[in-house]
């Protein structure tokens, strides 16, 4: 049995909620909450229970990584490594899905 199917209800998934997420009148800050603490752990069930293709979690990453950049005001090239390093001076709390 393929799980290709549930690679792309997450995905559609992901998608769906980032913009829900978006267009809530929330600040940037809780926006990033309630990615965190609502939205990525409804995200990692279905990447730890079916076989999902690796492109198709990097997708879901790049939609996340968009957002998470756009609601705290920094810039589309500040690299990943600075916002999920866990030894950099100034450590912002965000998991990656990756």
């Amino acid at each position: 049995m393929k799980d290709t199917r549930r690679g792309a209800e997450t995905l559609e998934l992901a998608s769906e909620s980032l913009l829900a997420i978006n267009k809530c009148a929330l600040q940037g800050k809780f926006k990033i909450w309630c990615l965190q603490f609502m939205l990525i752990p409804k995200l990692l069930w279905p990447l730890i229970v079916y076989d999902i293709c690796s492109s198709t979690v990097e997708a879901i990453e790049a939609k996340v990584n968009k957002y998470t950049r756009k609601w705290l005001g920094v810039p589309p090239g500040l690299s990943d490594v600075a916002m999920y390093c866990r030894k950099a001076k100034l450590k912002l709390p965000m998991k990656s899905i990756l």
